[in-house]
């Protein structure tokens, strides 16, 4: 059994022009009768509403007469034609012709003369026998137009509709065609978007580079190093003071508690410093330490008298401390360390070199964060055009396959749109 060959159609401009091919003979003549009806049914409405709009005038003119034997008649007929005339100013003829527009100017018609004869059938009766050649006018024009629109609708659902989804099909390829050109929009977005990236990207490359270099540089680099050293002398002191802290910290209580145990409000400070930040505190010392002894000859009169009530292990020891950096000196080496890299530091920070360094830095610095702000700006814009993008693609795509179904369900063709 042979398998029916799929036609393949590379654009749907090529896929427009085949179908068009296929169904013209079909759908033209088709869409011109119609044409000429819904035509033939604007002019039979525009003569309802002109015979309406007599029915108005003498009714009117009437009621000017106050003539009591046709005045309550004479305002029912006004009133009656001043009704046609506002519901066939509401039908509106479509001026594209397809099935779907023609279908609903007639279901309008329909609405409006299906009221019509209600309003005839229960009004024309009590007008009578008064205005009975203007009310005969009228139904002659009336059935004219009824005769017309059963013309329309009888080839509307008769001959029109056969012709439905062909037509569908064809209104279906120009809604494709739309949303492609929306496509290559879109596509022209995302270029110019992208295109407006890649130099932002390129900036920040370059400016994280000169940023690393300036990092890496002599004076920084080599101030770099001396924060680590200073970092592990602090840890260093840090380490030797370890037996100290709890006692420090109770002397901190008993010098804020009003207790005093004769700490002044300098030695309350230097303590503190100690606790924090060792380094500074014995850098800021003078050689030897001297702040610091005299406040651990205070601690040790302290331990004497038991006045910070420690443990005895702890107090053994805090003990062992004081005695080593009191009578030892187990300091000095360390504080000669500590002061000797605080002073290349402080070099280091007050030369001119770094001034450059510094100020350049903080001016790459900030136009990195400029860029990087304007980066993410535009990869926001550029996540949006993205998502349009691909809802788009995902519609054309939706588009076809249901264009292709309605050519085979209307033609028993298949074909395939790439």
């Amino acid at each position: 059994m042979l398998t029916e060959a799929i036609a393949q159609f590379a654009s749907s401009n090529e896929t427009k022009r085949w179908l068009e091919e296929k169904t013209n003979a079909a759908l033209v003549p088709v869409q011109a009768q119609t044409k000429k009806l819904r035509d033939d049914m604007n002019l039979a409405l525009q003569l309802v509403a002109d015979v309406s709009k007599q029915l108005f005038d003498i009714s009117n003119k009437e009621i000017e007469r106050h003539n009591m034997k046709l005045y309550n008649r004479a305002r029912a007929l006004n009133k009656l034609s001043k009704l046609f005339l506002e519901r066939l100013k509401k039908i509106i003829p479509p001026e594209q012709i397809s099935y779907d527009t023609i279908t609903r100017y007639v279901q309008e018609i329909h609405k409006v003369f299906y009221v019509t004869d209600i309003d005839i059938k229960n009004w024309f009766p009590r007008i009578s026998p008064f205005f009975i050649m203007d009310r005969r006018k009228f139904l002659a024009v009336y059935e004219k137009a009824r005769q017309t629109f059963n013309t329309l609708n009888d080839y509307v659902s008769k001959e029109y509709i056969k012709t439905k989804t062909l037509e569908e099909v064809i209104l279906k390829l120009d809604e494709l065609q739309g949303i492609e050109k929306q496509l290559l929009t879109l596509q022209d977005e995302r270029d110019k978007i992208r295109d407006e990236r890649v130099p932002i990207e390129q900036e920040i490359s370059e400016l994280e580079q000169k940023i690393a270099n300036l990092k890496s540089s002599g004076p920084i680099d080599k101030l770099n190093l001396i924060n680590i050293e200073i970092e592990n002398l602090n840890n260093e002191l840090r380490n030797d003071l370890r037996h100290l802290q709890k006692p420090f910290i109770k002397m901190q209580a008993l010098a804020t508690s009003g207790g005093g145990g004769g700490i002044t409000p300098g030695e309350l400070t230097k303590i503190n410093q100690y606790l924090d930040t060792p380094f500074d505190a014995i850098v800021q010392e003078s050689p030897g330490y001297s702040l610091l002894k005299e406040i651990l000859e205070k601690l040790e009169n302290m331990m004497t008298k038991d006045t910070l009530k420690l443990k005895p292990d702890k107090a053994r020891k805090a003990e062992q401390s004081v005695n080593e950096f009191l009578y030892k000196n187990a300091l000095d080496n360390l504080q000669l360390r500590c002061k000797e890299m605080a002073t290349k530091r402080d070099h280091l920070l007050t030369s001119s070199d770094l001034d450059e360094i510094n100020r350049n830095l903080a001016q790459y610095q900030e136009q990195l964060n400029q860029f990087k702000a304007r980066k993410t700006s535009v990869e926001t814009h550029e996540t949006v055009k993205a998502n349009s993008y691909q809802e788009t693609v995902d519609k054309i795509i939706g588009l076809k396959r249901t264009i292709e179904k309605n050519i085979y369900t209307a033609l028993d063709k298949k074909i395939q749109i790439t």
